[in-house]
C-alpha cells in the first residue's frame, strides 16, 4: 500500500488522525494533513482505508 495525500484538498477535519494516527497528522498553524508514512505496515492497512473513506476532503488516495 501506498499513501498519497493532497494537501490543497485537505480541509483540515481532522478524520485521518483520528483513523490512522501512527500515518498521519495535522500542522499546527492550518490543521492540513501531514503524511507520516507513505508506506505504512500491514497492520495499519485498515485504520488507513477508514481514514480515506472518512476524509470529508477527499484528500487521501491510494496505491
Amino acid at each position: 500500500m501506498k499513501v498519497f495525500v493532497d494537501e490543497d484538498k485537505c480541509c483540515g477535519a481532522g478524520s485521518c488522525v483520528l483513523s490512522a494516527p501512527e500515518v498521519f497528522d495535522q500542522r499546527d498553524d492550518d490543521g492540513v494533513v501531514v503524511l507520516l508514512d507513505a508506506e505504512p505496515a500491514e497492520h495499519l492497512h485498515a485504520a488507513v482505508r477508514e481514514a480515506v473513506q472518512v476524509c470529508p476532503a477527499a484528500a487521501i488516495t491510494l496505491a
